[in-house]
């Protein structure tokens, strides 16, 4: 199915920069808005693509990684996951990720979804999703801004922590919702 495409509404009038780091850059823009009526409109944009990675080993067994999440003030269960800065694929940075997180290292590395806009209202940030077999283990190499606890547990496990809540991470509830639609991975 063909959905339709619409002209954008919107007309930016002037953008100026608030506030930047190595890693976001936040922008006010004076727009008129749809009904032509002057208004802002405030962006977050993101100087990295998100990844996600689901480890999957040949028991089904998968890997989650525990943090405090300091925006949130709590601590949250999470598949792998992290940023890809410019000039580094996607497929890559989810390997690398895995690696500096869990200590696990993938011969294999399939997208599972790609593009994925994860506050569109506010930001331009997206995420591209894989999964990781083939799997061997060594060191975890955190950065030095996580503190992590790794967990293996059965996927259908933690697809269930995705549904009942357990999980919150946007990027791992539709990571393991997506691999429990598939069905082919679940043991």
């Amino acid at each position: 199915m063909n959905l339709p495409q619409h002209p954008n509404p919107w007309q930016t009038v002037s953008t100026r920069e608030t506030y930047a780091n190595p890693w976001i850059r936040v922008r006010e823009d004076q727009v008129l808005k749809p009904t032509g009526g002057p208004g802002i409109y405030g962006v977050v944009e993101y100087k990295n693509i998100a990844v996600g990675v689901i480890p999957i080993d040949a028991e089904g067994h998968t890997w989650l990684v525990g943090q405090w999440r300091y925006c949130h003030g709590s601590y949250e269960w999470e598949i792998p996951e992290g940023g890809c800065p410019a000039g580094e694929s996607p497929a890559e940075a989810a390997r690398r990720e895995l690696l500096e997180e869990t200590g696990i290292v993938a011969s294999t590395i399939e997208p599972l979804l790609s593009g994925i806009q994860l506050s569109n209202s506010t930001s331009n940030e997206v995420c591209d999703i894989f999964i990781a077999t083939g799997l061997t283990h060594t060191e975890a190499q955190p950065e030095d801004t996580e503190q992590l606890e790794v967990l293996r547990l059965p996927l259908a496990e933690a697809i269930q922590m995705a549904r009942d809540g357990r999980i919150r991470d946007s990027v791992s509830v539709l990571a393991l919702l997506a691999v429990a639609g598939r069905g082919d991975l679940i043991a």
